[in-house]
C-alpha cells in the first residue's frame, strides 16, 4: 500500500486524484496540503508543508510553483519521493528539482498522460525523418483559468523535437516579425478558452504534404490516472530523476 501526501489537494486536479485512489486497493491519500481543506474527504489536512507533521510515502504534487521550495525542503528532510505534476517552472526552479533528485526520487513530468507521451516519441521519430525538410509547427489548447504560456507538455514536445534537429529555435510569436520563417524555427501557439482540458497539435510542414499528430485529453482523469500510477511506481525507488518513459519500460 502506498500511502500519498497530495499537494493541491482542493483543486480540480487533486480531486481527480482523490476519486481515483480511492477505486483502488494498492495506494491511498492519507495527507492532503491546500489552503482551502477540501470537504467530505477523510485525510490528514494542513495549509503548507512548513506545518505539516504527517508523513507519507510519496507525495504527488499538483499545485503552484509558489509552492516547490517548502515541499522540497519536507521531502529533503523526511526523504520522501516526489511525484511533480505542476507546470510553469522557472529555470531556477527546474535547477532545484534536480538538485533534489539527488537525495530522494523524483517523478517530474510536464503532462502525465500515456497518450501524451507516446505522441511526444512519435514527434521525435518524425522529427528524425524528416529532418529540416519538414517545418515544425507546435498548437496548444487549454481552458481559460490556465496560468502558464505555453503549456509545459507544447514544451516537452518542442525539446523532443529539438533533441533530434541539429538546431532549434523556439519562437513564441510571430507579430513582431518580418522576416521568412527559418528552417530551425519551431513555433508554439498557446490558446485560452472554456474550459477545454488539454489539445495538442504537432503539424510537420513539407513541400506538397502536411503531417499532424494530435492528442485530445477529454477529461482530467487521464493525468489524474497517470499521476497516481507514477507514485506508486516511485516507491521504494532510489534517487534520481523518473519520467514517464521509467514507467512504461516497466509496464
Amino acid at each position: 500500500m502506498t500511502d500519498i501526501i497530495l499537494s493541491g489537494c482542493s483543486g480540480k486536479m487533486g480531486a481527480s486524484i482523490l476519486a481515483c485512489a480511492a477505486g483502488r486497493d494498492d495506494c491511498r491519500v492519507t495527507v492532503g496540503i491546500d489552503l482551502v481543506q477540501p470537504k467530505d474527504a477523510e485525510l490528514t489536512y494542513a495549509k503548507s508543508f512548513d506545518v505539516l507533521e504527517a508523513k507519507g510515502d510519496v507525495i504527488i504534487d499538483f499545485s503552484n510553483p509558489a509552492v516547490l521550495d517548502s515541499m522540497l525542503a519536507y521531502a529533503l528532510k523526511n526523504k520522501t519521493p516526489c511525484v511533480i505534476c505542476t507546470t510553469g517552472y522557472n529555470e531556477e526552479q527546474k535547477a532545484k528539482i534536480h538538485e533534489a533528485s539527488r537525495e530522494i526520487p523524483v517523478f517530474y513530468s510536464g503532462n502525465m498522460s500515456l497518450g501524451i507521451n507516446l505522441i511526444i516519441e512519435l514527434a521525435k521519430k518524425a522529427a528524425s525523418v524528416f529532418g529540416e525538410d519538414f517545418d515544425v509547427e507546435i498548437v496548444e489548447q487549454h481552458h481559460n483559468q490556465k496560468l502558464d504560456a505555453p503549456s509545459g507538455t507544447a514544451l516537452m514536445i518542442a525539446d523532443a523535437v529539438s533533441s533530434v534537429r541539429s538546431e532549434s529555435e523556439y519562437v513564441y510569436d510571430r507579430h513582431s516579425y518580418r522576416k521568412k520563417r527559418e528552417k530551425k524555427e519551431i513555433g508554439i501557439h498557446s490558446v485560452r478558452g472554456g474550459n477545454i482540458v488539454g489539445e495538442h497539435e504537432i503539424i510537420f510542414a513539407g513541400t506538397d504534404e502536411v503531417l499532424t499528430i494530435s492528442h485530445s485529453a477529454r477529461s482530467k482523469t487521464v493525468f489524474a490516472v497517470g499521476a497516481v500510477n507514477a507514485a506508486v511506481f516511485l516507491k521504494g525507488k532510489a534517487p534520481g530523476m523518473y519520467d514517464m518513459s521509467d514507467l512504461l519500460a516497466e509496464k
